[in-house]
């Protein structure tokens, strides 16, 4: 099944899901790694497996592979919402409120379950491993009301890089907003995706994050969006995100 050079038609079986709709790349490959794929009848579990989706069948959890319409839409995610599409305990989940019929649709990238604001909803895979990867820089752009008044010190410090268990992480931009109370708004950018790395780097700083929100990811702004509802992108934010994302990051995904 897996070929030493490419042929013509030929494309990685994760990338094959990811343009069905099935996730981003990462959960694709977490689908072939489970033994949930099947090509022509045989379960595949080899990441680097290679696959003519014309001529071979795939099917997930028993059912044949098809070609689903791309679909794109901004959430204001709630606190207590979560960012998955499995969860045994049947809480609320961020693709439960989009308005979509018949798309497996899932999140770019993740909001913790005490954070809200921007995500994004959709079943493009190749968009999404864009965007989700660290190194094509994509900007995301949060709004954090934290503990205490950071000083000039703490905000040049996370220009540089905090230091954390699982590496240094640094913000783009950070700057102070406004007071509220004894809290202190601040707005920060990050290219990273690592876990809650916003909480973890005011926490080495000595700064509770009281709420997380965030506000954009690239060109995409939440804006006016009310809590908990959704819309569809505009064709205009689709082309400009597809932008954001350079053309090795597609390249790569072959």
């Amino acid at each position: 099944m897996r070929t030493s050079a490419p042929d013509s038609g030929m494309e990685r079986l994760q990338k094959v899901l990811a343009a069905a709709g099935l996730g981003s790349r990462r959960q694709c490959e977490e689908l072939i790694t489970a033994g949930r794929v099947e090509v022509d009848r045989r379960v595949v579990t080899e990441l680097g497996t290679r696959v003519d989706p014309a001529k071979q069948q795939v099917r997930v959890d028993g059912e044949a592979l098809h070609t689903a319409k791309l679909e794109y839409f901004a959430l204001n995610k709630p606190s207590g919402v979560l960012c998955t599409n499995r969860d045994p305990s049947g809480r609320t989940r961020a693709v439960d409120l989009v308005p979509a019929r018949g798309a497996r649709l899932f999140t770019i990238g993740r909001l913790d379950l005490h954070s809200d604001g921007l995500i994004l909803v959709t079943n493009d895979g190749d968009l999404a491993n864009g965007l989700m990867h660290p190194r094509y820089e994509v900007e995301k752009t949060y709004e954090a009301l934290v503990a205490g008044s950071p000083s000039g010190d703490d905000i040049k410090q996370l220009l540089t890089g905090v230091w954390l268990s699982d590496g240094r992480i640094k913000a783009k931009a950070a700057k102070k907003l406004k007071r509220q109370g004894d809290s202190v708004w601040l707005r920060i950018v990050l290219c990273e995706g690592k876990n809650r790395e916003i909480r973890r780097m005011l926490a080495k700083l000595g700064h509770k994050v009281m709420r997380l929100r965030r506000t954009a990811i690239g060109p995409v702004r939440l804006d006016r969006l009310p809590k908990g509802k959704s819309r569809k992108l505009a064709l205009a934010e689709i082309q400009s995100l597809k932008k954001a994302v350079p053309r090795q990051a597609k390249a790569e995904s072959v």
